[in-house]
């Protein structure tokens, strides 16, 4: 029994010393594997920090991207917008926009011709016209007045030219009203042709300014109506796709307000330029009669004198 007992105690222990061998390696069995999961762990406790770096870098970008979304929005606009200058959008507009404008740029080229020339005409008639009125003011005939004159043209020498025919072609006729009241018709026949010649050019004026600003009207509706197609078929209500087809519609009514305006303006001048002008023409017209009526006095007193002889 003894021998037993210690047979079984022998192979106790022998038991719990392998036992406590093999405890060590399946300890390091155990915890070889688990090393990798501590070295996995590890860096997921220490990783917070490059996590939270690139948590941080988002939201740091998160804010740069729309400023560098805008900055390249409005480094695409920018462009754009210069390029919206008048010759561009000319080029760019519709064909019937292109003739609306050229057909108004034409209608202010005429306004600012009318009135280079009719500023030079009006100029130079009134000044010659004010001069002969001078050198016929102490002229006591019709003779002595185109004396004055000379070979001169002008309304002035129409005037006494037609008083000498009137006069010539009445002679005999004894009755001084009827001759005066012929030369007051030839005279405003001259003063009606006077005032038809110094207005060429006004009603060119007149018609600019009334229909320019209605043609550049046409252009700019006309404009708008192929933005809104465009917009229509590109599906969007961009104001970088709206804009230019607008820009350019009203690029119309723009030159059609700088056709009109001016030749309204320069119409109000010429108006009271004319009517000036044409007082110094009547002025003329009175001295030409005057003078007629004082060689149609002075005969019938040379004949009463002659008579009383």
């Amino acid at each position: 029994m003894k021998i037993m007992s210690f047979q079984a105690s022998l192979a106790a222990a022998l038991m719990l010393a392998a036992a406590g061998l093999a405890s060590p390696v399946s300890a390091q069995t155990q915890t070889a594997p688990a090393a990798p999961v501590q070295s996995t762990a590890q860096p997921s406790a220490v990783s917070p920090a490059p996590v939270a770096a690139p948590a941080a870098a988002p939201a740091v970008s998160s804010v740069t991207a729309p400023a560098a979304a805008k900055s390249d929005t409005a480094a695409g606009v920018a462009p754009a917008m210069k390029e919206l200058s008048p010759w561009v959008m000319f080029q760019s507009a519709d064909v019937i926009v292109k003739a609306v404008m050229i057909g108004l740029a034409f209608a202010s080229l005429m306004t600012w011709t009318v009135l280079i020339a009719k500023s030079i005409e009006l100029s130079v008639a009134s000044t010659r016209l004010r001069s002969a009125l001078k050198k016929i003011a102490e002229a006591r005939s019709l003779a002595e007045a185109q004396m004055a004159l000379g070979a001169k043209e002008g309304i002035l020498p129409s005037f006494l030219a037609a008083a000498l025919r009137e006069a010539r072609m009445s002679a005999g006729l004894s009755s001084d009203a009827g001759i005066k009241e012929r030369a007051a018709s030839s005279f405003s026949e001259i003063v009606r042709a006077e005032a038809r010649r110094i207005r060429v050019g006004m009603g060119v004026l007149a018609t600019i300014g009334s229909t320019s600003p209605f043609v550049g009207l046409f252009g700019t509706v006309w404009g708008i109506m192929n933005s809104f197609i465009g917009i229509s078929k590109s599906q969007t209500t961009n104001l970088a796709v709206v804009a230019p087809g607008i820009a350019e519609a009203l690029l119309a009514t723009a030159i059609g307000l700088v056709a009109a305006i001016p030749a309204v303006i320069i119409y109000n001048h010429f108006s009271r330029v004319t009517k000036s002008y044409l007082e110094l023409v009547s002025r003329a017209s009175g001295a030409a009669g005057r003078l007629l009526s004082r060689d149609l006095d002075r005969s019938h007193g040379s004949v009463h004198s002659r008579a009383a002889e």
